[in-house]
C-alpha cells in the first residue's frame, strides 16, 4: 500500500537509560506512521551475539555510534525507502543482504537492530493497530507473569570484571487471575521489602527509567553481607508475610559465565566467595530450588554448557532460561533443543538483529515446547510489553510495575474479557506442569 511506503529513515546517537551513548533509528511511512527505537548494549553480553559497531575512539570511552548511525543514514536508510513497512520479512530480508552476507558485521549489529525494529513499529502505526496486534494478530492475547526486579548483583565476593550488575534477583507473581491483580501483590512485597532494604542496609533502590524498565533493584555492595542466602532468607520472608506464599515466587539471573574461569573451570564470586567446579555448581543450584520459592533461574551454568542446562532443567522441574547459551539465535536454541538444554529462551532482539530472525526463533522454540521470555535490557522500553503479548509470552523478566506495568494494565483492558493471563501454567518446567510449587 502506498501509504505504508517507507517515506524517510533517520538515525542519531542518544543517551540510554543507563546514561551512555545508544543509537536511536526513526521510521516515517508516507501516510505519517512512525516507529523510533533505541537500542544499547547490555551489562551481560555473550560471546555468540552479534557484535555491536562502536566508534572506538577516546570519545564516549570508545563506545559511541557515530559509525553505526552513518551505516543506517548512508546505506540502510537508503536501500529500504520506498518499501512497505507492513512487509517486515522483505525489509528486513534487504538489509541482511545489503551488500553481501556479512551485511550485519560490516554495518553494526546495532544499526541493523534498531532499524528493523523501528520498521516493525511504523508498520504497526501506519496500519493504526496497536504494535501487539501487529505482531501476532488476533491472537495475541496472552499477559505474561508478572515481575519485578529487588535486587542486582555486581562485585560482591570477587574481584571479577565481567560480573556487572548480575546476579539480579526478582519477584514474580504467578498465583493470580489477571495481571492487574498480579501487579497489585508485587507492589505490595516491593514495598515492603523496600522498607526492609532501607532499615537493614541504608539501601535505595535504582531512578526508575522509561527506557531501561528492570527498574526497582537494590544494589547490595561489597562487605554488607556475607553470602546471598541472607537476601534469599529475606526475601522468601517478605513473600510469605505479605500472605502470598504459593502465589509469589522468585527468579533469577546468574549470568554465571561472567563468574566462569576458563583456565581454572570454577565458579567463582557467584553466590559467596567460596569457588565451586560444574558439578558442584549444579548441585548448588539445585539446593535453592528445594529450599527456596524459585521458580525461573537464567543462565545458571556457563554460556556453552547444552548438557548442564539439560541435567539442572530435569533435577529442578523449574523454568531454566538460556540467554547467554542461546543468544536468540536459531542455530544454537536448535541445538539446545537437539541437547534437551533448559526449556525457556530469553529473548533479545538485538542478540541476533532483525526483528524477522528473532520470529524465526520463536516459532522454533514454540514449535518444540521451549517457552521465550522477553528482556528489556537492550533499550526497548516499554515495547516490551508489546513483544510480550504480541509472542504470547508466558513469563517477561521484570517490567511489571511502573511505566510499562501501565502498559500492561491498558493492553489488558483494550482486550477485555479475551485477555488471558495464564499464571503458573505460562512457567516451563515439570514441577508447574505437575501443579506443584
Amino acid at each position: 500500500m502506498e501509504g505504508t511506503q517507507i517515506k524517510s529513515v533517520m538515525a542519531r546517537q542518544v543517551f540510554s537509560g543507563r546514561g551512555e551513548p545508544a543509537i536511536e533509528a526513526t521510521v516515517i511511512t508516507n501516510n505519517g506512521g512512525k516507529g523510533t527505537v533505541q537500542v544499547v548494549s547490555g551489562l551481560s553480553i555473550g560471546t555468540h551475539e552479534i557484535a555491536f559497531k562502536f566508534d572506538g575512539k577516546s570519545e564516549w570511552r570508545g563506545r559511541g555510534v557515530g559509525n553505526a548511525v552513518r551505516s543506517i543514514t548512508e546505506e540502510i536508510g537508503p536501500a529500504i525507502i520506498g518499501m512497505d513497512a507492513t512487509k517486515q520479512a522483505e525489509v528486513d530480508d534487504v538489509i541482511l543482504n545489503l551488500g553481501g552476507s556479512d551485511a550485519k558485521q560490516r554495518l553494526g549489529g546495532n544499526a541493523v537492530a534498531a532499524v528493523s525494529a523501528a520498521v516493525l513499529k511504523a508498520g504497526a502505526e501506519s496500519l493504526g493497530i496497536p504494535l501487539y496486534r501487529h505482531i501476532g494478530g488476533e491472537r495475541a492475547i496472552t499477559l505474561p507473569c508478572a515481575s519485578y526486579g529487588c535486587v542486582s548483583g555486581g562485585i560482591r565476593y570477587s574481584e571479577g570484571i565481567k560480573s556487572g550488575s548480575k546476579p539480579t534477583y526478582s519477584f514474580i507473581g504467578f498465583g493470580f487471575s489477571s495481571f492487574a491483580e498480579a501487579s497489585y501483590a508485587l507492589f505490595e512485597v516491593f514495598s515492603k521489602w523496600e522498607t526492609k532494604m532501607n532499615s537493614r542496609y541504608g539501601l535505595r533502590s535504582q531512578e526508575p527509567s522509561p527506557y531501561y524498565t528492570c527498574s526497582g533493584f537494590f544494589s547490595i555492595p561489597k562487605g554488607v553481607i556475607e553470602s546471598d542466602k541472607i537476601l534469599w532468607d529475606e526475601m522468601t520472608e517478605t513473600i510469605n508475610s505479605c500472605g502470598y506464599e504459593g502465589r509469589i515466587g522468585l527468579q533469577a539471573d546468574l549470568a554465571a559465565d561472567c563468574y566462569f574461569d576458563r583456565k581454572t573451570q570454577v565458579y567463582q564470586g557467584l553466590f559467596n566467595s567460596d569457588p565451586r567446579n560444574r558439578e558442584e555448581q549444579i548441585e548448588f543450584v539445585a539446593s535453592l530450588v528445594e529450599k527456596y520459592p524459585f521458580v525461573i533461574i537464567e543462565d545458571p551454568l556457563m554460556e556453552d554448557d547444552f548438557e548442564g542446562f539439560r541435567i539442572l532443567s530435569e533435577k529442578t522441574g523449574i523454568q531454566i532460561v538460556g540467554d547467554d547459551l542461546f543468544t536468540t539465535n536459531i542455530n544454537r536454541v536448535r541445538e539446545g533443543i537437539k541437547q534437551k538444554a533448559g526449556n525457556t529462551v530469553l529473548l533479545k532482539v538485538n542478540q541476533i538483529g532483525s526483528i524477522s530472525e528473532a520470529l524465526e526463533m520463536i516459532q522454533l522454540a514454540y514449535e518444540n515446547g521451549y517457552g521465550v521470555m522477553p528482556c528489556s535490557s537492550r533499550g526497548e522500553g516499554i515495547d516490551i510489553c508489546d513483544y510480550s503479548v504480541g509472542i504470547n509470552a508466558g513469563s517477561i523478566r521484570e517490567s511489571s510495575l511502573g511505566t510499562p506495568g501501565t502498559r500492561f494494565l491498558e493492553i489488558e483492558k483494550e482486550l477485555g474479557s479475551l485477555a488471558r493471563y495464564q499464571g503458573i501454567k505460562g512457567l516451563k518446567g515439570k514441577k508447574f506442569q505437575k501443579g506443584e510449587v
